[in-house]
């Protein structure tokens, strides 16, 4: 887990939790306001911005895009490792959803409340992490710079730490895949590590949560006091993924369904993520499937991929034999060795009249140019039981430099990733409790 983690773990079991806290401030008050909609009735929507627009509520200084690409890479592979077992009433809410420079570069951020008087934080979504996290003062070994105070635990009058002796400590095994401690204190310490080598070490607790409308009191999440690694200027993580610590999980009781939906944006849109029930009929879709390695995220079966119509020629046996995952903080879709060749080939056959360029960090087809200069067939990925999402063109390619556009798609080993690139304006449903995911175009506002 690495010697700065140790020694952050190793502190933690001998001090306690002090205080210095306030309110986020979004210094661009200029901007303007936008509502998002989605399939969610009775759901409050708010504005959602890139984080390198000015407007957003945690901008991030620009990374080239080579930066982004490695960190995504060591995303892709921890998923893989886990993936493989090499690891150890009803109502609707929902909440702002933006890109940002995160855990393994990819994920997005949003808006959530904390704390009795509620505070307000900016963090970053992942379906791939089950416990969610706030950077808590006095920061006893180390905080990252965020946007606005850090929160303040005695500040919070709903605030309790977590004893070493409740049901929920020993669950962090199965939410973190790093064991629990115990401070000399008899409060409950987490781990919380990522592929990337991000990680956030603390003090397991219990405050009310608020998301828009809606109040969670006694939500269980980790108040970091070693929190390092790419988290930009959030101040936490909030984790979607199948286990009972997940924020999902915790949620559902008072939306009163165990399922959330997403519309990750471009830089040119806005997107949501809501939970609780939702319009069915518009979606189609797709099984879950189990994967007994790692139960708690998110596995499809991807079934055929077609280029303007036509299947791509592969055997069935090259998607049915990698596990599939859908995950919303990898960017680039990762596919079987086999099938992504073939992708690879039709597409540079039906572009061949374009130039072609260099391969760019981990794509390897290239042309000269943008997206918006290529005739780009229509490329479906097609789902068990027949979700398909057809893909728009910038869906497909993405555009690494001024002069460069590549195809969005890199070969994997052992497992294969739907990534946030390809997911982009279409609203996702993940719908835990029917054990299906669905999808629907056009999702963002």
């Amino acid at each position: 887990m690495g010697l700065t983690l140790l020694l952050g773990l190793s502190l933690l079991l001998t001090t306690a939790i002090a205080s210095d806290g306030g309110e986020v401030t979004n210094p661009q008050s200029s901007c303007s306001s936008k509502s998002s909609t989605g399939d969610f009735p009775s759901s409050v929507h708010l504005t959602l911005h890139h984080p390198r627009d000015p407007c957003s509520p945690a901008p991030l200084p620009p990374l080239p895009f080579s930066t982004i690409l490695h960190h995504d890479d060591h995303r892709a592979h921890s998923l893989a490792h886990r993936a493989s077992g090499r690891s150890s009433s009803s109502s609707s809410v929902s909440a702002p959803l933006t890109p940002g420079t995160s855990v393994g570069v990819g994920n997005y951020v949003t808006r959530i409340g904390l704390g009795t008087p509620s505070k307000t934080y900016i963090v970053v979504v992942d379906t791939g992490s089950s416990l969610s996290w706030l950077q808590c003062s006095p920061c006893n070994v180390s905080c990252h710079d965020q946007v606005g105070p850090v929160f303040d635990p005695s500040s919070s009058t709903s605030y309790r730490p977590v004893p070493c002796s409740a049901s929920e400590c020993s669950s962090l095994p199965s939410a973190t895949l790093n064991p629990s401690g115990c401070s000399e204190s008899k409060v409950c310490v987490y781990e919380a590590s990522y592929g990337d080598s991000s990680f956030s070490v603390g003090y397991l607790s219990r405050d009310t949560l608020s998301i828009a409308s809606l109040s969670v009191p006694g939500f269980v999440y980790g108040c970091g006091q070693d929190n390092e690694g790419l988290f930009g200027q959030s101040a936490g993580l909030i984790g979607l993924a199948k286990n009972k610590l997940s924020l999902l999980s915790q949620v559902a009781p008072k939306v009163g369904s165990l399922a959330f939906s997403y519309c990750l944006p471009t830089t040119s849109s806005t997107g949501f993520v809501s939970f609780g029930p939702y319009a069915a009929s518009k979606f189609s879709y797709t099984p879950m499937v189990s994967n007994s390695m790692d139960d708690t995220l998110y596995f499809v079966k991807l079934a055929a991929i077609t280029v303007a119509g036509k299947s791509l020629p592969v055997s069935s046996s090259s998607y049915s034999g990698t596990p599939t995952i859908i995950d919303s903080g990898t960017v680039i879709t990762r596919l079987p060795s086999d099938v992504y060749s073939a992708l690879a080939d039709a597409l540079s056959a039906s572009l061949s009249k374009y130039k072609k360029a260099p391969a760019y960090s981990i794509l390897d087809t290239c042309f000269v140019g943008s997206v918006r200069g290529l005739a780009v067939p229509e490329v479906s990925l097609v789902f068990a039981g027949g979700a398909t999402m057809r893909l728009p063109p910038r869906n497909v390619f993405i555009d690494v430099d001024g002069d460069t556009t590549c195809v969005a798609f890199a070969p994997s080993g052992r497992v294969a990733i739907v990534g946030n690139r390809q997911q982009q304006t279409f609203n996702v449903v993940y719908d835990v409790e029917k054990a299906r995911v669905g999808f629907a175009a056009g999702g963002c506002g």
